[in-house]
């Protein structure tokens, strides 16, 4: 291996001691292969990182991952401070009024009250629908008995097309008379038929 013999060489001209551990080899590996804007990646990652749609424990992982990453070993009252950072509020706020005694006592707590929201919001889904299924059946069958009641309320509008007619423009065709009609007039004339024998008389 190429790089490995060019390692030990260097180390022998500068009088360095030859790796036999594996915490020096490890240290030899990030710093040939990782480039040295890899750790100030990392921690910017890791400040910025939030829950937001992630669930708590796809949070945790990624956070261990990320200070795992990057070598970062802290108190775990500091661990907590960051984790709970980057709760979404919902959670936080509550957790924030529980007691816990360690970190994992802690997140346990976290996913408690996740699920608890989870529960709730499921919940309030299914009575909402229950509630506004009804709502529109009922407005669906009943919108024609509520609407007969606002168009029989109303007093009807007059037609004013056509005027009303007057008893003085009423005209009989059989006298030419007006005030009345051809059934209704006083001159009736009554005809008799006279048989074949009455007029032979």
């Amino acid at each position: 291996m190429y790089w490995w013999t060019s390692l030990e060489r260097d180390r022998r001209l500068h009088r360095e001691p030859s790796i036999e551990y594996w915490n020096d080899l490890r240290g030899a590996l990030r710093r040939h292969h990782i480039p040295s804007y890899y750790h100030r990646e990392l921690m910017d990652k890791l400040q910025r990182l939030q829950q937001r749609n992630m669930s708590v424990e796809e949070y945790r992982q990624k956070m261990e991952l990320y200070m795992m990453r990057a070598s970062i070993r802290e108190e775990e009252v500091t661990t907590i401070a960051r984790f709970l950072s980057g709760l979404n509020l919902e959670i936080r706020d509550r957790v924030e009024l529980l007691p816990y005694q360690d970190l994992n006592d802690f997140i346990q707590l976290c996913i408690k009250v996740e699920q608890q929201n989870l529960r709730k919001t499921s919940s309030q889904r299914v009575g909402s629908y229950s509630n506004s299924y009804p709502k529109r059946d009922f407005k669906r069958e009943g919108s024609t008995s509520r609407e007969k009641p606002k168009e029989t309320g109303k007093p009807l509008a007059k037609d004013t097309s056509t005027p009303p007619i007057r008893t003085r423009d009423i005209k009989c065709f059989k006298c030419f008379g007006r005030g009345h009609v051809q059934a209704q007039c006083p001159n009736q004339r009554s005809l008799f038929l006279k048989g074949k024998d009455e007029g032979r008389g």
